[in-house]
């Protein structure tokens, strides 16, 4: 039986109604639980043969390994970490792209007690001093790729905790030569054990911590969302350096009993991530809408995508275009689930009663009490928008597993989002009568305009569907008649250039298909859009230069 019904007490094809998941869903955690003894541990004695990563280089080097190879490579470097004098609660950043190490590694410091601190390696010098700085980071290991050692060695001296940086080339010589001797259990499931970095998409980033528990905060997004099975292969397109690949591509997919499949590319390309679903036969994908965007440019029925049994998305919301171009092309649905670096799957479209409601986020996952609250933090009725907040209350069940325990080192920051027994996500919403939620857009980006009150999603959607349009941004800009007016800022689709004629076209679209009044009176056709390192559009950056424009 996959691993997870140890700690929920049934399969998830047991519960017969979505009523019965919702009502009686619910996570048993041992005290002293850890992902690494519990569940790697676990699973390699059960099934110590069984794949648990499917590894393929940008060159084309594959390597295979089974769940006792991340077991032994784990405890190898756990005791490799441990004679460099790294102990319980050291910070070690890892900056490792998608390499295979970043496996074992993470394995190794859950093992020790050590709190992993994961980072993209599109870091600059400037963002190294920040993280490091902030977090006390005391060990970074990183890829010699990318030229990340050399902002690495730039920021360093800006450093002071920071006592040791290897890259693989070093750690792998001491990694190989450590003992295989057991390393004693140390942590408490009230324990830090992973601290991330937000996207920073309105600031500088907000250092999210989690505890032990979060592994299992997951079963919900690999098991149930993403629908990953027995023997089967899951793709989730991300960067070991966002927690989105803690989404996709360890926890939840292992305890399904479920392999991992890791493409370690250098840059994404379309065809080239079409044609290694075809050839490695993934069942279950995930990517973010962006990606998706470009996805469904290709000819999708040339490529042979039988093995594809579900897809899903998240990251920011799905255009209605590219759900229905995706499924004209490979006749599978995509669904959609919300989170934050601050939670595990909180909202979602993926069990076998509920099918996907174009633009719509879907319902509220088992374990979070999900509302749309007004300014005073009362919940509104169906129909108007308002925060997607989550109850954290002890009478109905305190903080869901999964959920971040706070920001840390800011107890003030922590509080603004979080008081009053209900956390504040900054994203807005509205719910239907029959409970699904409408994502509006992040709360400063809701731009007011003659007295409406326009989510960009919306408009930015619309424009999506006209051929000219490859990705969009919609932001507000100040007007003296409105109040803000709505510009879209358009990258165009190849083919076509920016023109009086085609800005006319455009808005007469966005009119045709929603409310007049939402149309964007600003068009600016550009070659790329702001966006953060983890790939969303900064709409902040766009309304900041525009204001100092005048």
């Amino acid at each position: 039986m996959p691993l997870y019904e140890t700690f929920t007490g049934r399969h998830r094809d047991d519960y017969a109604t979505l009523e019965d998941l919702q009502k009686n869903y619910k996570l048993t955690i041992p005290d002293d639980f850890n992902f690494a003894f519990d569940c790697l541990d676990a699973i390699a004695a059960q099934t110590p043969d069984a794949l648990a990563l499917l590894w393929l280089s940008n060159e084309g080097e594959e390597k295979r390994f089974t769940f006792e190879d991340i077991r032994r490579l784990s405890v190898k470097a756990a005791n490799y970490f441990l004679s460099l004098g790294i102990g319980k609660g050291d910070m070690v950043m890892l900056t490792m792209s998608r390499d295979w190490r970043y496996w074992p590694v993470l394995m190794a410091l859950h093992r020790m007690g050590a709190v992993a601190v994961p980072a993209t390696y599109l870091l600059t010098a400037k963002d190294f001093v920040y993280r490091c700085n902030a977090a006390s980071i005391k060990m970074l290991l990183t890829t010699p790729r990318f030229g990340v050692m050399k902002a690495i060695e730039e920021a360093r001296p800006e450093c002071p905790t920071l006592q040791i940086v290897m890259d693989f080339d070093e750690f792998d010589k001491g990694w190989e030569a450590a003992p295989e001797t057991p390393v004693a259990r140390n942590s408490v499931k009230s324990d830090m054990m992973l601290m991330a970095f937000s996207s920073g998409t309105t600031g500088y980033p907000k250092m999210v911590w989690h505890d032990y528990t979060y592994p299992l905060g997951h079963i919900m997004t690999g098991c149930f969302w993403h629908r990953c099975e027995e023997d089967g292969l899951h793709f989730t397109i991300s960067d070991t350096g966002w927690l989105k690949s803690l989404w996709g591509k360890m926890y939840s997919q292992w305890l399904a009993g479920s392999a991992v499949f890791t493409y370690d590319f250098d840059k994404f390309s379309a065809p080239d991530i079409l044609e290694k679903i075809a050839k490695y036969k993934v069942t279950t994908f995930c990517a973010p809408p962006t990606m998706y965007r470009f996805l469904i440019k290709e000819e999708l029925k040339k490529y042979d995508l039988s093995s594809l049994k579900h897809c899903a998305t998240a990251g920011e919301a799905l255009n209605p275009e590219v759900f229905k171009v995706w499924l004209e092309g490979t006749g599978l649905k995509i669904f959609e689930g919300f989170g934050q670096t601050e939670t595990t799957l909180c909202c979602w479209t993926g069990f076998p009663w509920m099918q996907p409601r174009l633009g719509s986020m879907g319902l509220p996952a088992p374990s979070y009490r999900i509302i749309v609250a007004d300014e005073n933090g009362e919940e509104t009725g169906p129909g108007v928008t308002g925060e997607i907040c989550i109850r954290t209350d002890e009478a109905g069940g305190g903080k869901p597993y999964g959920m971040f325990s706070g920001y840390f080192r800011d107890d003030e920051m922590t509080k603004s989002v979080w008081h009053d027994d209900l956390y504040h996500t900054g994203d807005t919403a509205y719910k239907d009568e029959m409970g699904f939620l409408w994502y509006v857009g992040r709360t400063d980006d809701v731009i007011k305009s003659s007295g409406y009150r326009i989510g960009p999603f919306e408009v930015e959607s619309v424009l999506m569907e006209h051929p000219a349009v490859t990705e969009c941004a919609v932001t507000g800009v100040p007007d003296p008649e409105r109040g803000f007016a709505v510009k879209a800022t358009v990258i165009l689709s190849k083919g076509y250039q920016g023109s009086p004629e085609l800005t006319k076209e455009l808005q007469n679209h966005v009119k045709k298909l929603t409310a007049p009044y939402k149309y964007p009176r600003v068009i600016e056709y550009v070659d790329a859009l702001p966006k953060t390192i983890s790939g969303k559009i900064r709409r902040v950056e766009i309304r900041e230069n525009d204001g100092a424009k005048g």
